[in-house]
């Protein structure tokens, strides 16, 4: 049966608590990445969401990681984070025009994360949709849109959604309202319950549970369980699966990554 690639990771990868439990002890802060990109198979970027990276970042981070790796990118606050989000066309720009292409084939999904105060409002979600592009000088683009207001949970939302081919960020194990329906030719997944108690963040179950998703969504099927809104069927399609261990306990969100990596390789 025909799938897509199934890319698992974590959000960044400079974090203090993950000294000593994930990096070895004395490993250089500059080695990190390439340490993280030996045991995972995606990280999303979470510095793009809080200020503008420069050309030579983007460059240097494709080449500490290796052939096959993937980054996706959070898109700035500076657009999303506004009233009218109609009005991000010239954000969204500088975004693009800051050097994120240096990633080349490794650049994944842009998440575009709404506050949790976003409601959903149509005529304006559908024009930022408008101002999303599908590709960017000559390379292709994929956009996820990761919102957090129980608003959202409708079908005109997936409907619009379907019709941009744009991703709904699916949350998994968190306050924030679950919408699982599949939009795109890739599914995007962040899931936020690790506990401290737990070794490998969850129990084995519930990793193995996840990584069953990821391969159902990369066999263009929909997992059971989860929280959909649409009228729209599986398809059948093979997708790329982008699934991160974000929040929870995060000194354990490493852990919980590889492990499924494990799963996934059996």
């Amino acid at each position: 049966m025909a799938k897509g690639r199934i890319h698992i990771g974590v959000g960044g990868w400079t974090y203090e608590p993950w000294r000593g439990e994930f990096y070895p002890e004395g490993l250089a802060q500059k080695r990190e990445l390439e340490y993280a990109a030996g045991k995972l198979t995606s990280i999303e970027i979470n510095g793009t969401y809080y200020g503008s990276q420069k050309p030579a970042s983007f460059r240097k981070w494709h080449d500490e990681t290796p052939q096959g790796f993937v980054f996706s990118l959070k898109g700035t606050r500076y657009t999303t984070n506004r009233r009218v989000l109609a009005e991000a066309g010239e954000s969204i720009e500088r975004f693009l025009a800051s050097g994120l292409l240096e990633l080349k084939g490794k650049l994944g999904p842009i998440n575009w994360q709404m506050a949790p105060t976003k409601q959903f409002d149509p005529k304006d979600f559908e024009s930022f949709l408008r101002l999303l592009p599908h590709s960017y000088e000559g390379h292709a683009l994929r956009h996820a849109i990761e919102v957090r207001h129980p608003s959202f949970r409708s079908p005109d939302f997936v409907a619009m959604m379907r019709e941009h081919g744009v991703a709904i960020v699916t949350a998994g194990d968190s306050d924030f309202p679950q919408i699982a329906d599949v939009t795109a030719p890739f599914v995007y997944a962040r899931i936020m319950g690790t506990r401290e108690e737990e070794k490998l963040g969850y129990p084995s179950a519930a990793l193995s549970k996840w990584v069953e998703r990821a391969k159902e969504w990369a066999e263009g099927k929909a997992p059971k369980g989860l929280e959909t809104f649409g009228a729209h069927k599986p398809d059948g399609k093979p997708r790329d699966v982008f699934l991160y261990v974000i929040s929870g306990h995060k000194a354990r969100n490493p852990a919980a990554a590889m492990a499924m990596i494990e799963r996934l390789a059996k």
